[in-house]
């Protein structure tokens, strides 16, 4: 038995971090006992446990996420560890684990300084330090008004990157606590250099905004010493200010380094009033989490020199520089290339480059204080006598510091490029916050984006802290609208970043995953505000419109990007607004609800049910018939009214939702809004074969339409590219947005079949649903309670194996898909267990079943399926030519309408000639055919 991953509040061994609330949690491996006997966990002033702060024995400890009760002192490390005992005897003790205390509310000895008054550069600011000898700790405390890196005797402290973050600016600024213990000399040299980042650099939209007009720093060096002595020195005055030779920076701009500028003393720095909160850090790290090395030097065309990835991602290119002096070098990023040349004018008013002006110096340099998302990089001015090659050059791919916890790996070679696509979308857009795209002159964290990808985000890595930040700067914002919570972060105070349904609901529907996912109310506790006050502005709306259950705005975002408005390149689809309005005013108040019950406010339980009762009775009335029929006849209106389970008659909804995708030929017309639910929808309506018929169509629109033009992440449109590799619009049009990346969420839960049952995975449903389009699917979750597995195969002979792994101290039903009794073979379980239907109940362990299925996969053709699906089938299309041949030319024909027919249905096309007669021999030939 080992105990792993052990994190307090999702972070292992946070220093400096706000800890109002403390959540320690923990997984338990290679153990044969299934269940909890007894757990400890302890909290102590040092590290060998003699003094003890707080100690909880218990067999219900909870490895999700365990609340501990700790009165905190500012700068202060405490260290705790976990001791679990299971029902086979096994015991563990984890690692010594430790947090951090920040300055929480200590009084500041550190000034705000800049540089003088009027003038404008990058500043470094700078202290000499002595040290007295018997040092035994030493803490650097910083922040600033844009983004920071420090400097001890010319060496980088730490690995973060554009630290403090994106804050809510309005609010106050992070402070980053960094241990300096081993760097410090006797004589040292400190150094802050500060840059624009989001600060100030004209962030946002419609030509962007600062949120100050000065940069700044203010430090605090704390040295403690071995006598107990304290010694702090803090930012003021006597700090020496310097003019950098990073000349420009910015978000979007990029970064200029001038070699030849050098680094200029400017006098003393300047002590400032700034009106700004220092708050402890919430913001997890960015940090460099890879380095890609290039795949190819391109001469394009038009002659430039482009270098090409392969990857398009986010983070900042590094080469090694050796040039003689005054050799100027620019470097601009692109997502694609146009008829073999350079391109980025979907990066709109982006500058996107780094300049680089060398003094002759030998050196491996990058830009500090930005980033870029970028597959190809075009260089100008590398003098032709030393050529570039690729050892020359690389790219730092940097986001927040998560771990990766899901991984699926299939036989079918575009799938798994598919997922890729959503793994390194989510890698290049959550850097500090969830934003929509890391290239061009947005970068925001807009909520829709967020809400919808949510969960898949929290299946593919552990979000838990990452939310968390972005929830409070969420509700900061809101709190400062009376409730409105915006559509997008960062924001100024005087500014409200507009409100839509399926945007704004991020404020309840992100608290509500992070529960489901973590499984601790204790996470989102302080969100519950944010949700209640969304709810009750959208209730003041519905007042002023004379409470009817409705929430109407004079613009929705609606589905945006919907293939079914005005026209496929519309920016809305054609989903009614004040629909989807009040279909999220309805889901966001009943999430409100259960997160008020599982709080113990039993008023707003109360209150929130009833005006859920009340909204759902208004939709039913104002868009369903008395009989059950839904008037909004679009794909996203259908697919929102059944996963919210709005209706009057399930089975009436789900067909007119089957029709509605016959008459659109079985394509994806919706777009943010409808897409994410599709599939997991069609699954939980028991048609799955339509979920996959969506998964694996390669034609326009689809997701393995953008796979099979070469896209490496996904895209913002379902046609960003056109098929001759045109970019088909520049002015909103990203190669690397996450939002349709959500399918994956379809592929964890449903074909991998690994569900939450029980909050924080503490039990889980294994239900895969194959097909032989996979050969095999292998499917691994790291949730808050364990690892869970689910690999499954089918054999060249049709047995159909399936291995899952549950893990300690949780349990889960296992569904065997079409399960049968004729020749199973079980291991480690009672095959006498399982039931008719193929349930079993599971504790942890790992259990391996193989049997022949009830009916057979390889048969891959039956009633449901439709003629577009054979015209790849040599073999049935012989049949159809010699037997059919009325079907045959309409398969080569390819009319849309006619080849979505099924082959169920064509018996009954009498009046194209068809007939049972003539049909069904042929349909079993077809049926019986079996496929490897």
């Amino acid at each position: 038995m080992k105990i792993t991953r052990a994190k307090l509040n999702g972070v292992v061994n946070p220093i400096g971090y706000d800890f109002k609330k403390l959540i320690a949690s923990w997984n338990v491996e290679d153990t044969d006992s299934k269940i909890l006997k007894e757990g400890l966990i302890e909290v102590s002033k040092d590290e060998v446990f003699s003094e003890i702060l707080y100690s909880r024995k218990s067999d219900e400890l909870d490895q999700t996420g365990e609340s501990l009760d700790i009165k905190l002192d500012p700068c202060t490390r405490y260290y705790w560890r976990v001791t679990i005992t299971g029902d086979n005897g096994d015991r563990a003790v984890s690692d010594v684990q430790f947090f951090e205390t920040g300055k929480m509310d200590e009084p500041w000895t550190g000034k705000w300084i800049a540089q003088g008054d009027g003038e404008f550069y990058h500043p470094i600011f700078s202290k000499d330090i002595k040290t007295d000898s018997g040092l035994s700790r030493a803490r650097l405390y910083v922040s600033c008004l844009g983004v920071f890196e420090a400097y001890i005797d010319g060496c980088k402290v730490g690995d973060e990157i554009l630290t403090p973050y994106i804050n809510d600016y309005e609010t106050g600024m992070q402070v980053i606590t960094f241990d300096v213990t081993d760097k410090l000399k006797e004589e040292s040299r400190l150094e802050i250099q500060v840059a624009r980042g989001w600060y100030m650099s004209k962030f946002g939209l419609e030509g962007g905004h600062d949120f100050g007009d000065r940069l700044a720093a203010i430090a605090e060096l704390k040295l403690i010493y071995e006598d107990g002595n304290t010694q702090v020195i803090g930012t003021d005055d006597t700090w020496k200010v310097y003019k950098n030779d990073v000349t420009e920076s910015g978000i979007y701009y990029g970064e200029d380094l001038d070699r030849t500028a050098g680094i200029k003393e400017m006098g003393n720095a300047k002590e400032i009033s700034v009106d700004k909160k220092l708050i402890d850090r919430y913001s997890i790290p960015v940090v460099v989490k890879e380095v890609l090395q290039p795949k190819e030097i391109i001469k394009s065309p038009a002659g430039e020199t482009i270098v090409d990835f392969g990857q398009n991602h986010a983070g900042f290119m590094e080469l090694d520089a050796d040039f003689p002096k005054g050799t100027v070098i620019t470097i601009d990023c692109g997502e694609i290339l146009q008829e073999g040349n350079f391109f980025n004018k979907n990066y709109r008013e982006a500058r996107s480059s780094f300049v680089y002006t060398s003094d002759g110096r030998k050196e491996t340099v990058h830009p500090r204080f930005t980033f870029f998302g970028y597959r190809y990089l075009r260089i100008k001015g590398w003098p032709e006598e030393t050529p570039l090659a690729l050892d020359k050059i690389r790219s730092n791919v940097i986001y927040s510091d998560m771990e990766r916890t899901g991984f699926i790996e299939t036989s079918h070679e575009k799938i798994n490029r598919l997922y890729e696509n959503c793994i390194w979308g989510q890698k290049s857009n959550f850097i500090d916050m969830p934003t929509d795209c890391p290239q061009r002159n947005e970068r925001l964290g807009w909520t829709g984006d967020a809400q919808v990808f949510s969960q898949t985000a929290s299946y593919n890595m552990d979000t838990r802290a990452f939310y968390r930040k972005f929830l409070i700067d969420l509700g900061l914002d809101a709190k400062r609208h009376d409730g409105a919570v915006p559509s997008f972060i960062p924001n100024r105070a005087d500014k409200l970043a507009g409100v839509g349904s399926a945007w704004a609901d991020a404020g309840t529907i992100i608290p509500s995953v992070l529960y489901n996912t973590f499984g601790s109310v204790s996470d989102v506790e302080q969100h519950y505000e944010m949700m209640k006050n969304w709810v009750e502005y959208m209730h003041r709306n519905d007042v002023e419109h004379g409470d009817k259950g409705f929430f109407t705005l004079p613009f929705q975002f609606g589905d945006w990007l919907g293939l079914d408005g005005i026209t496929e390149q519309s920016i809305k689809g054609g989903t009614d607004d004040d629909y989807l309005g009040s279909v999220y005013y309805f889901y966001s108040t009943k999430l409100t609800a259960k997160m008020a019950e599982r709080l113990g406010k039993i008023a707003d339980v109360d209150r929130y049910n009833a005006l859920a009762k009340k909204v759902k009775k208004a939709i039913l009335n104002e868009y369903f018939t008395p009989s059950g029929r839904l008037s909004c006849d679009t794909q996203a209106a259908y697919i929102v009214a059944l996963a919210f389970e709005i209706y009057v008659d399930r089975d009436k909804l789900i067909k007119q939702f089957e029709d509605r995708l016959k008459k659109d030929c079985y394509q994806i017309k919706c777009g943010f809004v409808g897409a994410p639910l599709l599939c997991t929808t069609l699954a939980k309506i028991g048609r799955m074969d339509l979920a996959y018929h969506f998964l694996f169509n390669e034609k326009f629109p689809s997701w393995l339409y953008c796979v099979n033009l070469g896209a490496t992440t996904i895209w913002e449109r379902w046609n960003s590219v056109l098929p001759d590799g045109k970019i088909s619009g520049e002015g909103m049009n990203s190669l690397n947005h996450y939002s349709y990346g959500t399918v994956v969420q379809f592929m964890y839960e449903y074909i991998g079949g690994i569900r939450m049952q029980e909050a924080g995975f503490k039990s889980a449903i294994i239900a895969p649903e194959p097909s032989m389009r996979f050969r095999f699917f292998n499917t691994q979750m790291t949730t808050a309670s364990g690892k869970f597995v689910s690999n499954w195969k089918i054999e060249e002979n049709g047995i159909f194996k399936l291995t899952v792994s549950i893990p300690f101290n949780t349990k889960a039903k296992v569904v065997l898909p079409r399960f049968s009794t004729n020749d199973l073979q079980v291991t480690g379980t009672d095959s006498a267990l399982i039931g008719e239907d193929g349930c079993i109940d599971l504790a942890s362990g790992t259990y391996e079943f193989s049997y022949i299925p009830s009916s057979d996969y390889r048969r891959i053709y039956g009633p449901n399926t439709r003629l577009s699906e054979l015209s790849g089938d040599e073999d049935v299309m012989k049949i159809l030519e010699k037997e059919l041949p009325a079907a045959f030319g309409m398969i080569k024909k390819d009319d849309k309408e006619s080849i979505n027919l099924t082959l169920g249905e064509l018996p009954h096309m009498f009046f194209m000639g068809f007939s049972p007669e003539k049909v069904d021999p042929v349909n079993k030939k077809i049926f019986d055919i079996i496929k490897w």
